[in-house]
């Protein structure tokens, strides 16, 4: 594949066509692959030939889903999950060791920080926080025993941008790993790598799925660090199922298309929701009033299909506007082609510190709106109409 388009890309990538000639790859629904004789089994378990083996390890639906995600943003290799959170815990798993010290943005996925907080603890591994405001003191996070820092921008769940390009030149100073989750964006939008990441993390659960079906999550970057991500995977066991790389592929066919139509939405969203007398904020990348919105238009082809947006009156009238909500979905998924609403500081970070997050802009009245491709005018009438009961 030559064509350095992404709509080109996630459509043409294809492996390798049976003796059938199909035109739509096939599923390739096995758990293991046979040897031609002893040697050539010999010979595949000592790494010397490049083949399926078991497909803990890799499978013909697996490869051609990683394959595009690498095309798409510009890495070398990758590894597939069978979740994202799969892909962020083995990604750091593989990579740290006891003492080893993390520096994050504060504004991450709960199960990210919880991850941090609790879990990586337990291998006396630490994290040490950044605000998005506060990247001129991330230089005096580091310590001696620091391996990574990491961001995800858009951010989960107030939809702040960080300036990727001053992170990768942090790390690459202090020879630091960069590593960013980008699923807000998805590769379609934005591409990590070209701002110095040397990993980019996905849950393709959200948009790259994009109708709720399956989990999945992928690792990409280069050749070195991904093959550290790969042996600890093969031995550790979270690889995505060949099914849910097969649906994910297919999905990747229609992302570019189906993210257009979603930001589309969504900037109208947020533009109604702005001029809304019961709304103090809204908090869109493409929306001009946004804190970063030339870095936004920097790094970003468009602004993505979350609105966060803050209720006036706290967490009562937050619940009074869920509780009036119609045809729009209440789930904490993102990234479906039906509109989803979420109250993030009851249910994606409810188990962080009340002080924590306020900290990352998860006010109790704070709604996050994953916008679906739903006529804009419907997805309008009913946040309307919560508004108002």
């Amino acid at each position: 594949m030559d064509s350095k388009h992404t709509e080109t890309q996630a459509i043409r990538t294809q492996i390798e066509r049976t003796q059938f000639l199909e035109h739509s790859n096939p599923l390739y629904l096995t758990s293991s692959y046979v040897f031609e004789d002893a040697e050539d089994m010999r010979a595949s378990f000592a790494d010397e030939k490049e083949r399926n083996i078991y497909s803990r390890y890799s499978n013909p639906n697996t490869s051609e889903f990683v394959e595009k995600i690498c095309l798409m943003e510009g890495a070398e290799r990758g590894y597939a999950f069978a979740s994202g959170m799969s892909a962020v815990f083995s990604t750091f798993a593989a990579l740290l060791d006891s003492g080893d010290h993390i520096v994050s943005c504060r504004s991450i996925f709960g199960s990210t920080q919880t991850m941090f907080n609790n879990i990586l603890p337990k291998w006396n591994i630490s994290t040490s926080y950044f605000k998005i405001d506060e990247l001129d003191k991330i230089e005096e996070l580091i310590q001696p025993n620091t391996k990574v820092i990491y961001a995800e921008s858009p951010t989960n769940p107030a939809v702040d941008i960080l300036d990727l390009k001053r992170l990768g030149d942090i790390a690459k100073k202090y020879n630091l790993l960069f590593i960013v989750d980008n699923c807000f964006a998805t590769p379609y939008l934005q591409q990590p790598i070209k701002f110095g990441a040397d990993l980019v993390i996905h849950s393709a659960t959200k948009l790259i799925d994009g109708q709720g079906r399956v989990l999945g999550g992928v690792t990409v970057g280069s050749e070195d660090l991904i093959q550290k991500i790969y042996l600890f995977s093969r031995n550790t066991g979270p690889a995505l199922s060949p099914f849910n790389a097969w649906v994910l592929s297919k999905s990747l066919e229609t992302l570019p298309v189906r993210v257009d139509r979603h930001c589309d939405n969504a900037l109208k969203i947020a533009e109604f929701l702005e001029a809304h007398d019961k709304v103090n904020f809204v908090k869109y990348p493409f929306l001009k009033s946004h804190p970063q919105y030339e870095l936004a238009k920097q790094q970003m082809k468009l602004g993505g299909s979350i609105v966060a947006f803050e209720v006036k009156g706290g967490i009562e009238a937050g619940r009074k506007f869920l509780n009036s909500i119609k045809f729009l979905s209440l789930s904490a998924n993102l990234g479906d082609t039906r509109t989803i609403v979420t109250h993030p500081a009851s249910t994606t970070h409810a188990k962080i510190p009340e002080d924590v997050r306020l900290e990352t802009g998860i006010t109790a009245g704070l709604i996050r709106v994953s916008v679906g491709l739903e006529h804009p005018e419907d997805i309008i009438n009913d946040l309307k109409q919560a508004l108002e009961n």
